[in-house]
């Protein structure tokens, strides 16, 4: 049977190509930090799952598809921008796949769809990094891409060397760096439906649900919702007259103990204290699935009473967690 007839038999079944593409967010459609990134002389997380590495200074931003296009096939909602505004050698837009295991001693087809303003040469490569106390890393380049003016599919093969013989330390990941451009470079770069599997051959690009793409990211990146001046972000009891204790359970389980940070202006409230303000609020990450929360209150609370963590009267207001490798 030829390569063409097998891959049309696989086609054929109705869960043969399930969870094939070992890219997180190809789509471009998960956007939990926001929509725009500027990264100066900075390694910046911009769409989820991907960073911009910028010796430079670079902007990334998700951009939509006019309905209806046909450049790029199957009705795509998104795609990356990612515009070089000042060039240094080594910028680069990567995603680290978690365990340097993945794909090791196995043949591994890249595809992707991009176009430029300017014709621009990229070579992607590969790094296996054996984490946190592992072996050196390991770096295999691919072959290039040359991306014109106009939307095109891109699909390169490469071999993943063995780990055979090397030492796997903590958080070890497997990195392609996807747009790497190999001459100073000027301009922007559009990139759509990325997808790294097994095998010598490119599979028509898996599209999954939001919700399902969504569930993947929350795993190394979450932060709460955004939007509307005293949104409810929690509910905890009060344990002194100015301390709220507040354990909360993360949408999904992370891959370890997540970071957190809090940005603009967040309170509590009770049913009969309708706002205590100037709240300052610490975590502490006892798992990779729940955070306690501890709410410091400048004005009296009632010890025993429950107490909600909103937002002040701060619409942009939220809290991070962050497990990125």
């Amino acid at each position: 049977m030829s390569k063409a007839a097998e891959l049309a038999a696989l086609i054929g079944s109705q869960t043969a190509l399930s969870n094939r593409n070992l890219i997180i967010n190809g789509a471009m459609q998960v956007a939990q930090r926001g929509t725009s990134f500027n990264s100066n002389n900075a390694i910046d997380y911009t769409v989820d799952r991907w960073g911009t590495f910028a010796n430079g200074q670079i902007t990334t931003t998700q951009e939509t598809f006019t309905a209806g296009q046909t450049a790029v096939p199957n009705e795509p909602t998104h795609y990356v921008r990612w515009n070089v505004t000042s060039y240094s050698s080594g910028d680069n837009f990567f995603q680290k796949i978690e365990d340097v295991r993945t794909l090791a001693g196995q043949s591994a087809t890249l595809s992707f769809y991009a176009k430029s303003d300017t014709d621009i040469t990229t070579r992607p490569r590969f790094i296996q990094d054996f984490g946190s106390g592992g072996s050196s890393d390991v770096v295999t380049t691919t072959d290039t891409a040359s991306i014109t003016t106009s939307w095109q599919k891109f699909v390169i093969t490469t071999a993943i060397p063995s780990i055979s013989g090397k030492t796997i330390g903590t958080s070890s990941y497997l990195e392609i760096e996807l747009l790497r451009v190999t001459d100073t470079f000027t301009g922007q770069i559009d990139l759509a439906q990325v997808q790294l599997e097994v095998g010598e051959q490119a599979t028509p690009f898996e599209h999954r649900s939001y919700g399902d793409e969504l569930a993947r990211c929350q795993r190394y990146y979450y932060q709460t919702l955004t939007g509307a001046a005293y949104q409810r972000h929690g509910l905890g009891v009060a344990v002194s007259t100015s301390f709220v204790d507040m354990p909360y359970r993360l949408p999904q389980t992370m891959r370890t103990r997540p970071s957190t940070t809090k940005s603009g202006s967040l309170s509590v409230e009770s049913n009969t204290t309708k706002s205590v303000s100037a709240v300052t609020v610490s975590t502490d990450s006892s798992s990779a699935d729940v955070v306690r929360y501890g709410i410091t209150c400048a004005t009296s609370v009632t010890v025993g009473y429950g107490y909600y963590l909103m937002n002040g009267n701060d619409a942009n207001a939220y809290i991070t967690f962050d497990a990125e490798l």
